[in-house]
């Protein structure tokens, strides 16, 4: 069983979540907790075994140890659904295709939407649906319309921008508030647009990176679940940028789905706690 809550700090929360637990017979095998003094919160994460079967009392126990209003969630749904949206670049889909195939993602991938029809080919491999929307002779309403349409037919948890080219309406992102992971070709967004490791490379950077992020309508500045970097000097080329970019980004956004599926990331503001 694992169980997250979030609400309001006070004096003995662990203590009275613990004791409750306790009462029920509940072995506590991990125990993450954080508390923000700035913003007065409190987070914690528990993976239990054993119990009695409290069934739906053991959520009013814990409320009434907690101050209100707090969010509890017991037991969230083991294997999330997803549905990834790409355009052209295969690295970070593939990834998750193969992940997903042997069954270590931690979500169950439904379908895939693209607005290009290159990737289509590695989905059929894989057996996964793959849909193509063209932004091309509609407006951008449109777009988003059909886009939106085949992600309602999965009912996903989540959706996941695999290089996803196209920047998303505030009207779309509204309607799936922190449900929405992207993966950014940059620690921070330095180099926006087009071409961003040309752009790297033209500077002369040292390090590139990668920054995976829940979406919101401030692009590319929404709450950050991981970020990873790694060094490089002037010995590459900006092809040589290209594939190092790839490589991180790919792993950056594994692992940010892996804590995402595993319910380890709390949100608050524009920020986030992550119990890795």
């Amino acid at each position: 069983m694992i169980i997250v809550i979030q609400c309001r700090d006070q004096v003995g929360l662990t203590a009275g979540i613990t004791g409750t637990l306790a009462n029920l017979q509940f072995n506590i095998i991990s125990l993450r907790e954080y508390a923000d003094k700035d913003e007065n919160l409190f987070f914690i994460r528990l993976e239990l075994e054993g119990g009695s079967n409290a069934g739906s009392h053991l959520e009013t126990l814990l409320h009434a140890v907690l101050p209100q209003p707090a969010l509890v969630r017991i037991n969230p749904k083991p294997k999330k659904k997803i549905v990834i949206l790409v355009t052209k670049e295969y690295h970070c889909l593939s990834d998750i295709l193969v992940r997903n195939y042997f069954g270590n993602l931690g979500a169950e991938v439904q379908a895939v939407i693209g607005n290009h029809y290159e990737l289509r080919d590695i989905c059929l491999r894989f057996d996964i649906p793959f849909f193509w929307v063209s932004h091309e002779n509609i407006s951008k309403k449109e777009f988003e319309d059909r886009i939106e349409e085949h992600i309602l037919d999965f009912s996903p948890d989540y959706i996941v921008l695999a290089k996803f080219m196209r920047i998303l309406s505030p009207e779309f992102i509204e309607k799936f508030p922190l449900q929405i992971v992207n993966i950014h070709h940059s620690f921070l967004p330095a180099f926006i647009g087009a071409s961003p490791y040309k752009q790297a490379f033209d500077r002369g950077v040292k390090l590139i990176g990668a920054t995976a992020h829940f979406v919101t309508n401030d692009l590319d500045e929404g709450p950050i679940i991981t970020q990873q970097t790694i060094p490089v000097n002037h010995s590459l080329s900006s092809r040589d940028m290209v594939k190092a970019g790839r490589e991180i980004e790919t792993a950056v956004l594994a692992k940010a789905l892996q804590l995402v599926f595993e319910d380890r990331v709390f949100v608050f503001k524009n920020k986030t706690v992550v119990f890795e």
